[in-house]
């Protein structure tokens, strides 16, 4: 494994937004509070952000819902909806270097895939989205009698969208996208650990002419800011994109307003490879399924399933992958792999692997730390993985990778699908009734075939049993964000 030791940015972005934005207004908190936001490669402070709660929350329903019930937005012609959605990406595309070095310093991840992956993907979801603007309709309906029936469909209003740490840029526009291009106003709460780059685009949503109050960003944590945007009475939605624990909180506390809710949640995503898998494809594909992103992807491959006859092979080859992977400053060219997020993830994940090793597992590389300073920990692989061992069973959300044998096609399915969670899967083999066959039985929302980690704005995107419901992404992506409204004219007389 190669070490690139972290430095400062060779250009650091310029901190610019650190307050709340709430009704086309920069201010501080109503408390004064401020919270860090923290380089995770260096452990050192970045800015002190302002820590919105309650009080600020309210000020941000308020603006969105004026904004939404007496604006101009959601009775803005459509088309000309998606022209400022289209000037928004415009803006970003613009200052793309900056946001994308915003995005590593605050994140942590490489600073090629914050350029090259992330902030294209929220462009293509953003430009995507901008499309439909003008294109959601309803229909005409032959209903008995004397009557004209149509329907129509309309925004749902206010949603509260809280997003997570790992792709900050790019959640904001799988949320933004479709909201507006329905004529929704929205407030959000980007995570605590990665408000920055929510923030600069919420200034760039502003300079692309979104009129004040479409979007309200209020940074904070979730037990005060999220709770409080969960529990207003003034949203009528709620997006979220995070961990179960938190979806289950989310829907005790929506309960007394029934609100809408949609979830996009983890996983613990079988990668399963046959034994006429394209070998040199496969391996690649394990190694990106998990650790794309230092593994910190919902729908990450963490549950590698090996046909026998070629399992020696592959982990070999899967194993060599991982130890030649560079880690290190996510400002050099060189860097594959960046640190976790914060503390507390690296901790998390740090337990998981030694738990790993005290039940029985053994690690064929990697389990340590990367350096003295910042979050970095080695690209990490169990093998003699067993289906009852806590590695297999729990979403770890970092770099560590379970290998699994099988023989047995139908022992295999209720292996893969014996888990509380239904994301991704993928398959590996060169028969083709074999593929759709596997598609067909995997409980997952997505199931890739010869390939891993494939998302499109096109493609909807979610997840079965515990890993949500509702989707984002796609023409599915627009539904939680509108209502069908039906309307029936009587026709007697009017001849």
């Amino acid at each position: 494994m190669a070490v690139v030791a972290a430095s400062k940015p060779p250009v650091r972005p310029q901190i610019r937004q650190t307050q709340l934005f709430i009704g086309g207004e920069w201010r501080p908190a109503h408390s004064g509070k401020t919270f860090a936001t923290i380089d995770p490669a260096t452990e050192e402070v970045i800015a002190q952000v302002a820590e919105g709660d309650t009080a600020d929350v309210d000020a941000a329903v308020q603006a969105a819902r004026e904004a939404f019930d007496t604006g101009p937005w959601s009775r803005m012609d459509a088309r000309h909806r998606g022209r400022l959605m289209r000037r928004l990406c415009d803006l970003i595309e613009a200052e793309i270097d900056e946001l994308a070095a915003l995005e590593s310093l605050d994140n942590g991840k490489p600073l090629s895939d914050s350029r090259r992956s992330d902030i294209p993907m929220a462009l293509d979801v953003l430009d995507y989205y901008a499309g439909w603007a003008d294109k959601i309709q309803g229909a005409t309906i032959p209903i008995n009698g004397n009557y004209f029936c149509s329907t129509r469909r309309e925004p749902v209003g206010v949603v509260g969208q809280i997003i997570p740490w790992n792709f900050p840029i790019l959640m904001a526009a799988w949320k933004w996208g479709p909201a507006l291009a329905a004529g929704c106003t929205i407030v959000m709460k980007p995570a605590e650990q990665t408000p920055l780059t929510c923030l600069r685009l919420a200034r760039l949503a502003q300079k692309a002419g979104i009129p004040d109050g479409v979007i309200n960003v209020v940074p904070g944590f979730g037990p005060t800011a999220g709770a409080a945007i969960v529990k207003h009475p003034g949203i009528d939605k709620i997006a979220f994109t995070g961990s179960g624990e938190t979806a289950q909180v989310i829907m005790r506390q929506a309960a007394d307003s029934l609100k809408r809710l949609t979830f996009e949640l983890g996983g613990k995503s079988p990668n399963i490879v046959f034994a006429d898998a394209n070998l040199d494809a496969a391996v690649l594909g394990a190694h990106v399924g998990i650790h794309l992103n230092q593994g910190q992807c919902c729908c990450a491959g963490s549950r590698l399933f090996v046909e026998d006859s070629i399992h020696d092979a592959m982990v070999d080859r899967v194993v060599a992958m991982s130890r030649s992977r560079t880690v290190g400053d996510p400002f050099a060219a060189a860097t594959q792999q960046g640190p976790q997020v914060d503390r507390a993830q690296f901790d998390k994940i740090m337990g998981y692997i030694e738990l790993g090793k005290r039940e029985g597992a053994t690690c064929a590389t990697g389990g340590g730390r990367v350096g003295d300073r910042g979050f970095f920990i080695e690209p990490t692989v169990f093998t003699n993985v067993s289906d009852e061992m806590t590695i297999a069973r729990e979403e770890i959300f970092g770099p560590v990778l379970s290998v699994l044998r099988f023989s047995d096609v139908n022992e295999l399915v209720q292996r893969a699908n014996a888990t509380k969670f239904g994301l991704a899967a993928a398959v590996w083999t060169q028969d083709v009734a074999r593929a759709h066959d596997m598609a067909r039985r995997l409980r997952a929302g997505t199931v890739w075939i010869n390939c891993y980690d494939v998302l499109d704005a096109a493609a909807p995107f979610g997840g079965f049993k515990q890993s949500g419901f509702g989707r984002e992404l796609g023409a599915a992506g627009l539904d939680a964000y509108l209502e069908t409204k039906t309307v029936t004219v009587s026709l007697a007389g009017c001849g």
